[in-house]
């Protein structure tokens, strides 16, 4: 676990960040939107010409290429802000029963004050245009059931497609995740393991169980061999990131703080509160140990007297809250801009079961020591 002494003080995090690399429509999608339209206005200048090619003068192709820049650059127009309201309101680019009703409305008043502008730019160029193109535009009608149908498809089409393409961008995106999120819970994994396979680790394991011989303890000698056991067998199975219950994570807090109580013998007071309500809900695995060791580690180790860890789980309504609290040093006036890469991994972690609906704090109270507290949505199966 990482040293709290490469966190700054007080430093907070309400939720979890959002990564620069979300998925979303990308910011080029708006650039190709615009390319495209600008590519059917001109396409539709030219068939003006073709159709009309009496009215061949400058001003007419003026004309033309603006009456196609507001018949189609208004999509790219569209595209643009469908994109901007999905970044903002994932739901918006969302395929769902009721986003599409959402959209169907959406789409109506768009076909409308489409239809509304091209019947006033037409009409302005009927009345106060060019004497040869005025006969050109005279007498289009766009208030017509036809020409509304095709700006209602339209504008489905295009909301279906920034759908699906954002969609599948989301999907990659959570698959990528989960492969990043694999190899780093193996890389926690093998340093978990190193870790407890480190020399003083082991060795004063070793010599706690040697000494529990020589008093003829042997029951206790067994019993912390067994929670080494504990330890190493849970660090092995757990192979992909997951969530598991409550309960099942508090077996290895046990058997490493059994341990260290054999170590430090009454150096060492931990104090655990659980919520009985709070015994059935879900944590992602591996999320208290490396907290609670770094609370040992760096925190009582450097105790001159007692050392004392409370740690506390409740369920809050629907949320669960956890946090660690040591009477350490704390930072002890060291700090380092921005997290370590225990916490920072702890935090990344959480991101990726829970997105935005998740709090972390790492922060020294006014009291001293150190704390890391955490509030996850409490849940009994798996999301």
């Amino acid at each position: 676990m990482t040293d709290a002494s490469q966190i700054p003080p007080a430093d907070v995090i309400g939720t979890a960040p959002r990564r620069k690399s979300r998925a979303e429509l990308t910011p080029r999608t708006g650039l190709i939107s615009l390319a495209v339209g600008s590519t059917l206005a001109a396409a539709t200048a030219i068939e003006c010409h073709s159709l009309a090619p009496e009215t061949n003068s400058l001003v007419s192709w003026a004309l033309s290429l603006g009456y196609g820049a507001i018949l189609w650059v208004w999509w790219a127009l569209v595209v643009e802000l469908l994109c901007r309201a999905g970044k903002r309101w994932p739901a918006t680019l969302r395929i769902s029963a009721a986003s599409s009703a959402v959209h169907l409305t959406i789409a109506s008043g768009v076909a409308m004050i489409h239809l509304g502008i091209l019947h006033l730019v037409v009409y302005w160029v009927s009345r106060a245009g060019p004497e040869p193109e005025r006969a050109a535009y005279f007498g289009l009608d766009f208030f017509k059931l036809g020409r509304f149908g095709i700006e209602f498809l339209i504008y489905t089409l295009i909301w279906f497609a920034c759908a699906a393409l954002n969609t599948q961008l989301v999907a990659q995106r959570d698959a990528m995740r989960s492969l990043e999120l694999e190899r780093q819970l193996s890389s926690v994994q093998l340093r978990a393991l190193q870790s407890q396979l480190e020399p003083h680790f082991l060795f004063n394991t070793l010599n706690a169980v040697t000494t529990l011989m020589e008093v003829d303890r042997p029951e206790e000698a067994l019993a912390t061999l067994g929670h080494l056991n504990t330890i190493l067998k849970t660090v092995l199975n757990r192979n992909v990131p997951r969530k598991v219950p409550l309960t099942q994570e508090l077996e290895i807090v046990e058997s490493y703080l059994a341990i260290e109580r054999v170590r430090l013998a009454d150096r060492l007071q931990v104090d655990i509160n659980l919520d009985p309500n709070a015994l059935d809900g879900l944590v992602p695995c591996f999320l208290l140990q490396p907290i609670i060791e770094n609370a040992i580690r760096h925190g009582i180790s450097r105790c001159e007297n007692k050392g004392y860890i409370e740690t506390s789980v409740r369920r809050i309504g629907e949320r669960m809250q956890l946090y660690v609290r040591d009477n350490g040093p704390g930072l002890n006036g060291r700090s380092k801009p921005g997290f370590g890469v225990g916490l920072t991994n702890t935090r990344e972690r959480l991101f990726h079961f829970y997105q935005d609906n998740c709090e972390f704090r790492a922060f020294e109270p006014d009291s001293g020591g150190f704390e890391v507290s955490i509030s996850i949505p409490y849940e009994t199966t798996a999301s």
